[in-house]
């Protein structure tokens, strides 16, 4: 049986699933692998070879979303940072993929693979469509507008 990403969610945390703020994120990194806690002594081997992977992969995300500077345009700028970090999310799934264990993260990140990659190819081709000056803006449907 397939699930979505928010139905897994919800069975892992026994409930509905909120919707997050992650505007405090900031620059946040994963601990830089020199930095040894006691669970990360005992975790399993090939653990120091995801956690340098992992931290590695934030760090170019965070370049890659800062890249382009600021175009005047808010559309554009969400965009133009949005897509490096679902790039991000997706290089987080491989990894957690390669080295992860647990059934339910496996299929939670899966689902990541599958959505964001569609997600960034909506973003780009609408980014691609906004620098050119377009302003036709679609109708939406779903659950995402009108």
């Amino acid at each position: 049986m397939r699930f979505t990403l928010d139905t897994m969610l919800a069975r892992v945390v026994g409930g509905a699933v909120p919707v997050h703020d992650h505007s405090n994120h900031g620059g946040a990194m994963p601990p830089s692998p020199d930095k040894t806690t006691a669970a990360a002594a005992a975790a399993p081997k090939g653990y120091d070879t995801y956690l340098s992977d992992m931290h590695v992969g934030m760090e170019k995300m965070m370049r890659d979303m800062h890249a382009d500077p600021p175009s005047g345009d808010p559309d554009i700028d969400f965009l133009a940072m949005m897509v490096p970090h679902h790039w991000g999310a997706v290089e987080m799934a491989r990894l957690v993929l390669r080295d992860g264990r647990d059934p339910i993260v496996r299929e939670i990140a899966e689902a990541i693979l599958a959505g964001q990659q569609t997600e960034m190819q909506g973003m780009r081709g609408r980014l691609e469509a906004l620098r050119r000056g377009d302003d036709d803006y679609p109708s939406l449907s779903g659950n995402r507008g009108p």
